[in-house]
C-alpha cells in the first residue's frame, strides 16, 4: 500500500511539474508579441549556471522552466537538498518524464521528493550530445553523489580516513624536517666555500660566481622540495575522504594540466628561440666585423673619405648601436609572448617613460656627437672653455672632464661645450708652434732703474 502511495505521490508530482512547465512554454510559444519586451530581454541574457554536491558537478541548466532562470533554478535545487532529512539516504533515486509544450523534461526524485528537473534546453549547442544522453549522464552523477552521501555517513570509512590522514601528517612532518635539514647544510657548505673563494682572490673568480649561482639554486630548489612534499600532503589528505575526494582529483587534473601547459609552451617556443638566436648571431657577427673596420680607421691602417680616425671610435658607437636596435627588432616578434597584452603594455610605457624622461639626455648625446664630430679638441689638449682652463682628460657622450693646474677635474655638460668659445692652445703647437701671451706688473716699491735693466 505505501509502494503504490509513494508512486501515485511521483505521478502527481511530474504531472503538475508538466503542467506548470508546458504553461510556460505554451505562452512562450505564442511569439514575441505576446511577451513583454522585458522578459524577451531577460531570456536573452540568461547565463547557464552549474549544480555542483559535495564538490560535484551535476548539471549545467541552461533553460528556463516556468519563467525560472537557471540561476533561480540552481540555488532551488540546493535549497531541496541542503532540506533533505537523514533518512533520505535510504530512498531510491527516480526519475519522472513530462512534456513541457514542444520540450521534453525529466524530473529527479529521491523517494518523492523532488530534487531538480532536466529539459531540453538545458543541452550545451556546441557539444555532440543529445538530451537522452545528457539525462543518462545526469543520472550517472547523481547515482555517484548518492552512494558518496551514503559512504559520508559510514562510520568505518570515516575512520579509516582520519587515521591515512594522521599517518600521512607525521610522515609530511618527518619528511619536511629532513629536506629542510639537510638541505641547510648543503646550503650551508656551499656559503662557506663561496666565501673560501671570495677571500682567497682579490678579483671575481669563475668558481666563486659558479658557487653563487649553486647557492641561488640550492635555495630554489629547498623552496620547491618543501612545495612539492605540501602539495602531496594535501593531494593524499583530501583524497581520503569521500566528501573532498574530487578536490583531490581536481588538484591532480590541474597539476597535470599545468605541466602539459608549460611542456607545449616551451615545444611550440623552440622556433622562435632559435630564430631569435640566429637573428641576435648574425647581429653579432656584422657587429664584430664594424668593430674591425673601425678599429684599422682610428689606427690609421685604413683611410676612407668622410672618415677621420678621430671620429672612429664615435662613429663605431653609433654604428654598434644602430646594428643591435635592427637585430633586436627583427627578433623581437619571435620572442615567446612578445604578441601578448603584457608585453604590448610594457612596450608603451617604455616608450611613454623614455619619450617623457630622455629630453635632457637626447640633448647631451646630440651635444656629444658635436663636440666628436667637430674635432675641436681631443684628450691631452690643453683648452680654455667658458673661463676653465686646463688639460682634456676624457670627451664623453654626456660631458667633457678638464683637469686644471690646481689638480681639480672639472666636467662641463657637452651642451655647455658647444655653446662656449673653445680656446685649444695645443692643437696647431706640432705645425705652427704655439704662441702665448702675459701681462707683467710691477709695483710701486720696485727700484726703476733695476727694472731698467731687466
Amino acid at each position: 500500500m505505501s509502494s503504490m502511495t509513494s508512486m501515485l505521490a511521483t505521478f502527481l508530482a511530474g504531472w503538475l511539474f508538466a503542467f506548470s512547465a508546458g504553461t510556460a512554454a505554451a505562452a512562450d510559444a505564442e511569439g514575441p508579441a505576446s511577451r513583454p519586451p522585458a522578459a524577451t530581454a531577460a531570456a536573452q541574457t540568461d547565463e547557464a549556471a552549474t549544480l555542483r554536491i559535495l564538490h560535484r558537478d551535476i548539471l549545467t541548466m541552461r533553460a528556463r522552466i516556468a519563467g525560472i532562470p537557471p540561476q533561480a533554478r540552481v540555488r532551488r535545487a540546493r535549497e531541496r537538498l541542503e532540506a533533505l532529512p537523514d533518512e533520505a539516504v535510504t530512498l531510491p533515486l527516480n526519475t519522472v518524464q513530462f512534456q513541457a509544450g514542444a520540450d521534453r523534461g525529466v524530473q529527479f526524485l529521491l523517494g518523492d521528493l523532488p530534487l531538480f528537473s532536466v529539459v531540453e534546453g538545458d543541452v550545451d549547442p556546441e557539444a555532440k550530445q543529445d538530451f537522452d544522453a545528457l539525462v543518462a549522464q545526469t543520472r550517472n552523477r547523481m547515482e555517484e553523489v548518492y552512494a558518496a552521501w551514503g559512504q559520508m555517513r559510514s562510520r568505518p570509512l570515516l575512520l579509516q580516513g582520519l587515521a591515512r590522514s594522521a599517518g600521512a601528517t607525521l610522515l609530511f612532518a618527518a619528511l619536511v624536517w629532513v629536506a629542510y635539514r639537510v638541505m641547510a647544510r648543503v646550503v650551508g657548505w656551499m656559503e662557506e666555500r663561496r666565501d673560501v673563494l671570495a677571500a682567497r682572490f682579490s678579483y671575481v673568480d669563475w668558481r666563486e660566481f659558479l658557487a653563487r649561482l649553486a647557492v641561488v639554486m640550492l635555495h630554489v630548489l629547498q623552496w620547491v622540495v618543501l612545495l612539492a612534499l605540501t602539495y602531496s600532503w594535501a593531494h593524499f589528505v583530501l583524497g581520503s575522504f569521500v566528501a573532498t575526494a574530487p578536490i583531490a582529483r581536481d588538484l591532480g587534473d590541474w597539476l597535470l594540466r599545468k605541466i602539459s601547459w608549460l611542456a607545449e609552451g616551451t615545444l611550440d617556443s623552440l622556433p622562435g628561440l632559435a630564430t631569435v638566436l640566429i637573428v641576435l648571431g648574425f647581429t653579432r657577427t656584422v657587429v664584430d666585423l664594424l668593430g674591425y673596420l673601425f678599429d684599422a680607421l682610428q689606427k690609421g691602417r685604413l683611410r676612407l673619405p668622410l672618415f677621420h680616425p678621430e671620429t672612429a671610435s664615435a662613429t663605431r658607437r653609433i654604428f654598434t648601436l644602430f646594428a643591435w636596435c635592427v637585430g633586436i627588432a627583427v627578433a623581437y616578434p619571435f620572442l615567446p609572448g612578445a604578441s601578448s597584452d603584457v608585453f604590448k603594455g610594457l612596450s608603451v610605457l617604455f616608450g611613454l617613460m623614455v619619450t617623457l624622461g630622455s629630453t635632457g639626455l637626447v640633448t647631451q648625446l646630440m651635444s656629444g656627437l658635436v663636440v666628436v664630430y667637430s674635432r675641436s679638441l681631443h684628450k691631452g689638449d690643453f683648452v680654455d672653455i667658458n673661463g676653465v682652463q686646463g688639460v682634456v682628460t676624457e670627451v664623453a657622450s654626456l660631458a667633457t672632464k678638464i683637469v686644471n693646474v690646481r689638480n681639480d677635474e672639472i666636467t662641463i655638460p657637452n651642451s655647455v661645450v658647444i655653446s662656449s668659445p673653445i680656446h685649444n692652445y695645443s692643437k696647431l703647437s706640432g705645425t705652427h708652434g704655439t704662441l702665448l701671451s702675459t701681462k707683467v706688473t710691477i709695483g710701486y716699491d720696485a727700484p726703476w732703474r733695476r727694472c731698467m735693466r731687466c
